[in-house]
């Protein structure tokens, strides 16, 4: 295994290892693409023209519609939202980091129904309104809708992916800059912001890729995308050549989106030119900037956080004061989802490492094929993954059909792009000189890996397994097909909850899902305050 420069891997051989490592890795996540060809040529010529000239057009140019708008307004708060609690004198940034990342683990139907009930036409908001002369809010059902909900549960991709990059860049550039006379703003611009491209750029692709994917959201605000049309014709008409066929087109809309990104990407370095010990973090006073800060995270607090702790809360009450709450059910479920979670996200990184690795620092068809198989599954909606596990597996495994092994796989196959993708961000950072110096000092590649290259990347590490366990957690189809008789998650229970209309008893769940997030968020933060601890005593002890 090697960590070579990237303007070199184009001429250098790619190790045997990491070769076979990453085709392994990517020939796995192509299983639900396999099963959605053998479905899709059952519907034949005929069949297939047809579906391909009356539905596909339309939802093409809905789902890209809406899968751009999120991505740029989830960019947008994502990366004002790592600058400000990573890099500024923002008060308890900690705090914000973690507030601010919670709507990771809220399933896009359980906020989908908040905001209904909340802001929607005869919802909580306009009865409030009513003594004022409000007979009626605007319609929040539709695009509008189906965007707002959308930005609000994914800017943290964005987030988490920019915020790992900031705590692992160089602030000397920054501080040399600031020397020679430059303001903060243009710092941002000319310095910090052209090295955080491959972060940006791989949360943007998240965002975009869980767009195409989403259904409880466009659902529930009554927006057809590809999605929407795929689930009615597995459950309703139950035709799955024509929503095979369907899926197969939103893979390749998946495809084009992964071969933009790693475009943008290509013949550029991200690394330290020098070695040494890394310095503290370089942070921006906010100065009068400073309230208007706290008040915009403040506001997407409420709105993304506070608002479903709110409504949740509600419905527990009503349930206590009926006499109806079930608090013991819960707790079982909740760790079925801490089992279920663990299990996958080990899985998903111990695959993306090796597989970050080769798109990280190798250029080729196998580097190139690799990473757009990987990422492609990730459009995929999570009953079509778990229908082509229960195809595969009831044929080639029955062995591991209904285990929590099936089910932390269906885990890799969804979510391991967002793992690869955190972790590549950091290890473009990392300076091939400092693993080739390893390797003139007499150790060998794979020690020279986990004593060097590991370290420098654990930003990466830490935020994609934050990433993956959290959504991993709210993760409901492919839970609800594939997990062992008598397993539940907390996911499980708020659909089952709210599909009977029983809101307090979806009530304790989703509460205890908010609360048990922020356990591995917790745990990323305080990795972030050691490392930053262990830069400042470097830095004092070089000065």
């Amino acid at each position: 295994m090697s960590f070579s420069r990237k303007s070199d891997s184009s001429r250098e051989h790619i190790p045997v290892a990491l070769a076979a490592s990453g085709v392994i890795v990517a020939g796995l996540t192509v299983i639900p693409i396999v099963y959605l060809v053998l479905r899709g040529v059952e519907m034949g010529s005929a069949g297939i023209a047809d579906v391909l000239t009356s539905d596909a057009t339309r939802l093409v140019l809905r789902t890209l519609s809406l899968g751009f708008a999120v991505t740029v307004s989830s960019v947008t708060l994502g990366v004002g939202a790592a600058w400000l609690t990573s890099r500024t004198d923002l008060p308890r940034r900690k705090f914000w980091a973690v507030l601010l990342s919670l709507p990771l683990v809220v399933p896009s139907y359980l906020a989908g129904f908040v905001f209904i009930a909340a802001l929607g036409p005869r919802g909580a908001l306009q009865k409030w309104l009513e003594p004022f002369g409000v007979a009626e809010l605007p319609s929040i059902y539709g695009f509008q809708g189906a965007w707002l909900v959308l930005t609000l549960i994914t800017y943290p991709y964005v987030m988490v992916t920019v915020r790992a990059a900031l705590m692992g860049l160089d602030p000397s550039l920054e501080e040399a800059a600031a020397t020679l006379g430059d303001s903060g703003r243009a710092r941002a611009l000319r310095i910090v912001l052209p090295q955080l491209r491959p972060s940006i750029m791989a949360g943007a692709l998240l965002v975009m890729l869980y767009v195409l994917h989403d259904f409880g959201a466009v659902s529930l605000m009554r927006y057809d995308t590809f999605t929407r049309a795929i689930y009615t014709s597995y459950q309703g008409s139950f035709d799955r050549g024509r929503a095979a066929l369907l899926s197969l087109v939103l893979v390749t809309i998946a495809l084009l989106v992964v071969s933009l990104g790693a475009r943008s990407g290509r013949r550029t370095s991200y690394h330290r030119v020098h070695s040494g010990s890394r310095k503290a973090p370089y942070y921006e006073c906010l100065g009068r900037w400073k309230i208007p800060a706290v008040l915009a995270c403040t506001v997407i607090a409420v709105l993304s956080v506070a608002l479903p702790l709110a409504v949740c809360s509600y419905w527990m009450v009503v349930a206590l004061r009926a006499g109806a709450l079930d608090v013991s059910s819960p707790f079982a479920a909740g760790w079925g989802s801490f089992l279920a979670s663990g299990t996958g996200t080990a899985l998903c990184l111990i695959a993306a490492f090796p597989l970050a690795l080769l798109t990280a620092r190798y250029r080729g068809i196998v580097p190139t094929l690799a990473g757009r198989a990987v990422f492609s599954s990730y459009a995929l909606p999570g009953v079509v993954v778990a229908l082509s596990l229960v195809f595969f597996g009831t044929r080639a495994a029955p062995w591991m059909y209904q285990t929590v092994g099936m089910l932390a796989f269906a885990y890799l196959l969804l979510f391991l792009p967002q793992a690869v993708g955190a972790i590549r961000a950091s290890l473009v950072q990392v300076n091939p000189s400092i693993f080739e110096a390893a390797l003139t000092l007499g150790r060998s590649r794979t020690a020279a890996i986990g004593t060097v290259v590991l370290p420098l990347a654990r930003p990466g590490l830490v935020g994609g397994a934050a990433l993956v366990f959290l959504t991993i957690m709210k993760e409901l189809p492919a839970t609800l097909i594939l997990a062992p008789p008598g397993f539940s998650t907390l996911a499980t229970r708020v659909w089952g909850a709210t599909a009977a209309a029983s809101f307090g008893a979806a009530a304790v769940p989703a509460v205890l899902l908010l609360l048990l997030s922020a356990v591995p968020l917790g745990a990323m933060m305080a990795l972030e305050s050691r490392g930053e601890a262990g830069r400042s005593s470097a830095r004092r002890g070089i000065l």
